[in-house]
């Protein structure tokens, strides 16, 4: 039987053109897509044009617009609070790096087996209990506050370092979680296909569950890495000049509330393109669904 083929599938000279079927689906398929964009978008000015006239209309307005949102304060407390964000910057960029390495050790220490790795096992869960169980603030006042009050030598006096230590102690515990759910999820059949070629334990984990259960769990720790760009400033409360209270201080001068809200915008523009960066690599992984905007 003979087969007729297109002239320009035998020569390669014309390029594919779709059917009218085809080309159908695509202009309908355009336009609910135009159609949803518009829907959404008149939606969104709806409700956003409904909060505003319910707030500027309200009679305590006026008062809050000169308490909140004075322009002349927030440029006069600008300055102060970027030095403070600065800080917590640091603080971020250290912790985070410390965080990563506690908490995969202790992931590590939770999946050994063997009764003789028991000690490590029972250590690490009891870690991850007790600091999950812990709230950040109360474990940045005991450390903060007590452990400097030993007087013992050698130990640092500077509340930036406790504040940090607390934050790197309480967000290992859950990073850990996170690690140890990576490494479990790699089916068991590659660590004994992995041994079976002669690689050991320590091989086997490096150059086969760790990279993979890395990937997994990547969108997950970039959530805990915007949630520790906010609990950075939970240092303020050991009298340390952060973002917060730089913006406190400038607040006691006045009371205008204005440079807790500069405060606020400075963090919000740090830690929404973070947010945004780990939506976009948990859809490209799949975690969500192709229909999700946001």
């Amino acid at each position: 039987m003979t087969v007729s083929v297109p002239p320009s599938a035998e020569t390669g000279g014309g390029a594919w053109q779709p059917s009218a079927r085809e080309a159908e689906r695509r202009r309908y398929r355009r336009s609910r897509t135009v159609r949803s964009v518009l829907i959404a978008s008149a939606s969104t000015l709806v409700v956003i044009a409904a909060v505003t006239l319910a707030v500027v209309s309200s009679p305590g307005w006026p008062r809050v617009r000169r308490t909140f949102f004075n322009p002349e304060k927030a440029r006069d407390a600008l300055p102060a609070v970027l030095d403070g964000l600065w800080l917590n910057i640091r603080i971020l960029l250290i912790a985070s790096v410390m965080i990563a390495v506690l908490g995969l050790t202790l992931a590590l220490m939770r999946t050994l087996r063997g009764p003789v790795f028991f000690p490590l096992r029972a250590f690490a869960t009891a870690y991850t209990d007790i600091f999950r169980g812990l709230p950040l603030l109360l474990v940045i006042f005991l450390l903060g506050f007590g452990v400097p009050a030993l007087r013992l030598d050698g130990l640092p006096q500077d509340m930036v370092v406790w504040g940090g230590l607390a934050i790197v102690l309480s967000y290992s515990a859950y990073v850990a979680e996170v690690f140890r759910a990576g490494i479990e999820s790699v089916h068991p059949s590659q660590r004994a296909a992995a041994r079976s070629l002669g690689l050991t334990h320590a091989q086997t984990m490096r150059h086969v569950v760790l990279p993979q259960a890395v990937r997994r769990v990547m969108p997950p720790l970039l959530n805990d890495f915007v949630s520790l760009m906010k609990d950075s400033g939970l240092i303020a409360v050991l009298g340390v000049v952060d973002a917060i209270r730089a913006a406190q201080i400038e607040t006691a001068i006045d009371f205008n509330f204005t440079p807790y809200v500069v405060a606020g915008a400075l963090f919000v523009c740090l830690t929404v393109p973070t947010t945004r960066i780990a939506d976009y690599y948990a859809r490209k992984k799949g975690w969500y669904g192709p229909g999700t905007l946001l």
